[in-house]
């Protein structure tokens, strides 16, 4: 069992993935320093009042009263819909940037398909010569 298990961790499939994830789990990083420290000022400033969706709540309980929904969340539950426009837009631009990865790559693999030159013809295999032969001797015959 433990030979199995070496052989299903040393296929490429495996490591590609162990790969993936740990690049997207370091991506995704990225994607939340974008939306918090670069979009997210910048909806604010448009929409008036320079907000920060992430402190959006709807108290659940007559208890909360705190204006920030950490504190809030001490004091009882919260429909917490603010932090959720955060994570939608993390999530949008995190597929718009995988959307236009995927683009790039595909036309890189058809210019590359594009430069190379054509494979040649497989002969035709011995029967159809023959066959073919076969033909040319019939005509001549004619």
């Amino acid at each position: 069992m433990l030979n199995e298990f070496k052989e299903f961790i040393a296929r490429g499939n495996v490591m590609d993935l162990a790969v993936g994830v740990i690049i997207g789990a370091a991506f995704s990083k990225i994607v939340d320093s974008v939306v918090n420290d670069l979009v997210m000022p910048i909806v604010g400033a448009i929409t008036g009042g320079g907000f920060d969706f992430s402190n959006y709540f709807l108290p659940l309980s007559a208890n909360v009263t705190a204006p920030t929904l950490a504190a809030a969340r001490q004091q009882g539950a919260v429909f917490a819909y603010g932090n959720f426009i955060t994570v939608l837009i993390n999530f949008l631009i995190l597929a718009w940037i995988i959307f236009l990865l995927i683009k790039i790559v595909n036309r890189l693999r058809k210019s590359i398909e594009k430069e190379k030159p054509p494979a040649p013809a497989a002969p035709p295999p011995q029967d159809i010569l023959l066959l073919a032969e076969i033909r040319d001797l019939l005509k001549q015959r004619a």
